[in-house]
């Protein structure tokens, strides 16, 4: 019988809390801990895990799947890679990913495990199938429209301005890859609006695209986990114009995201050390069993 994959949750937030539930799914999984701030705060459904406050108190992890802001996942993979433990993130600041690259290249190389980067749905999945519409029409332009719905990356990244007390961040698609971002927020006591507005705008989530921001009484009332994209590409193959591809989804987004991650952290058992965006490990080693038979299912 096949060892199973110990697998470690960092953070057991929206995207913690699914991730639960796929790995609990994965029949090559199992769970080697918890990893949270408040470990007296243990909900039921981790009853029979331990829950602890660092990585370096639980046994035999193989891989640590990162379910925390994007903006703490490069301090908390190199935490684990120099414990010699695989990474999995799902960090989403797409002008920042070459960067975290290098990075995170270099540390995993000099510990001999594996991280993978922006495991996430977009970046992530969405990067492997522009992949695929390139390689399918290698000249034209690929539009990607996300939403409507809520982006968990942006709600947190709100969440960490001064004067925030809470938040929820929309996409809305325009069309042809263009975006406007819904900001909601309740404002802490004594904040001025004007001013909590003008630096959320100011953040890179947010300073690409046109962003309008609320003020609400009750930012739980307009919350809903539904999201969605639609990718467009219109372009040339060989010589032959006008090839037209469409990928559309409508998805729970943390959903969606766990188990991602769930995927890529099985894939980060089969590469060379080094690290990994989506688009650059083999789609068969998401998968779970052996190649063979995804092969004789799938081709």
């Amino acid at each position: 019988m096949q060892k199973k994959i110990r697998a470690a949750i960092i953070g057991y937030g929206n995207i913690g809390k699914y991730v639960l539930e796929a790995l609990e799914c994965a029949p090559d999984f199992e769970i080697a801990g918890i990893i949270r701030r408040n470990v007296k705060d243990i909900p039921r459904e981790l009853r029979e895990y331990q829950v602890t406050d660092t990585v370096s108190s639980l046994k035999e992890v193989d891989v640590a799947i990162l379910c925390t802001p994007t903006r703490t996942v490069e301090q908390n993979a190199r935490l684990c890679l120099e414990l010699g433990i695989n990474t999995v993130d799902s960090f989403d600041i797409h002008s920042q990913i070459l960067p975290l690259h290098k990075s995170l290249n270099e540390e995993a190389k000099k510990h001999n495990v594996v991280s993978i980067i922006s495991a996430g749905w977009d970046p992530g999945s969405d990067s492997v199938i522009r992949a695929l519409l390139e390689a399918l029409a290698p000249r034209g332009v690929t539009y990607t429209n996300f939403g409507p719905g809520m982006s968990m990356g942006h709600t947190v990244a709100v969440k960490a301005i001064a004067g925030v007390r809470a938040a929820l961040s929309m996409t809305i698609p325009a069309g042809t890859g263009v975006h406007r971002r819904m900001v909601y927020i309740e404002l802490q006591e004594g904040y001025d609006f004007h001013s909590v507005a003008q630096a959320i705008k100011a953040d890179d989530y947010f300073a690409h695209d046109e962003t309008h921001v609320f003020q609400v009484e009750d930012v739980e009332a307009l919350k809903d986990m539904g999201h969605g994209v639609l990718m467009e590409r219109k372009g040339v193959s060989g010589i032959t114009q006008n090839q037209l591809f469409r990928f559309d989804m409508r998805i729970n987004n943390p959903a969606l995201t766990a188990q991602v991650l769930v995927g890529a952290a099985r894939a980060s058992m089969k590469q060379l050390p080094g690290a990994y965006t989506m688009i650059e490990i083999p789609v068969v080693d998401l998968l779970p069993g052996e190649k063979e038979s995804w092969i004789k299912k799938l081709v």
